[in-house]
């Protein structure tokens, strides 16, 4: 995941500052991933509570700056050069709202204090979100791919 979110960054870093900005909060939000994964859920030495907090805090970040501020551009974007990048943006969107509600739903169960029941099911539910953002970032790479490719296309010709 991590290599995937580097690989984005050299493809698309220099597109625009708001991009550059997003992609390195998916930077942050991976690493914060990882090491939320690699803890141990009912360890005395590290409690999870801090971990998990700001795990959720930048995942909302996230998810928020792409809707408000990432998608919208984009969208605008495509509607200013009426190339066919708008049919791509309402395909993949409702896609992207979708996994944004469920990304609303983990923050809802594990941002305040947890039960003992919820916690046991952390390493479950890690491993399902991991999955919802893994395809997030797919989906997200193609509109920002498909955009920034025809309208870079469109000003160097």
């Amino acid at each position: 995941m991590l290599e995937g979110c580097k690989t984005a960054q050299e493809r698309w870093g220099g597109v625009h500052k708001l991009i550059d900005s997003w992609l390195s909060g998916r930077q942050e939000l991976i690493v914060l991933f990882c090491n939320l994964s690699a803890s141990k859920p009912l360890s005395a030495e590290q409690p999870l509570g801090p971990g998990i907090q700001r795990f959720c805090q930048s995942m909302m970040d996230y998810c928020s700056a792409g809707h408000f501020e990432i998608y919208e551009q984009l969208i605008n974007e495509a509607k200013e050069y009426d190339d066919g990048g708008l049919e791509l943006a309402s395909t993949l969107v409702p896609k992207l709202d979708e996994l944004t509600g469920r990304c609303v739903d983990f923050n809802d169960t594990y941002d305040q204090h947890c039960t003992f029941e919820e916690l046991a099911q952390l390493p479950k539910d890690l491993s399902a979100i991991g999955e919802i953002l893994e395809e997030r970032f797919e989906l997200e790479d193609q509109l920002i791919e498909r955009l920034h490719t025809i309208h870079r296309e469109l000003v160097t010709e």
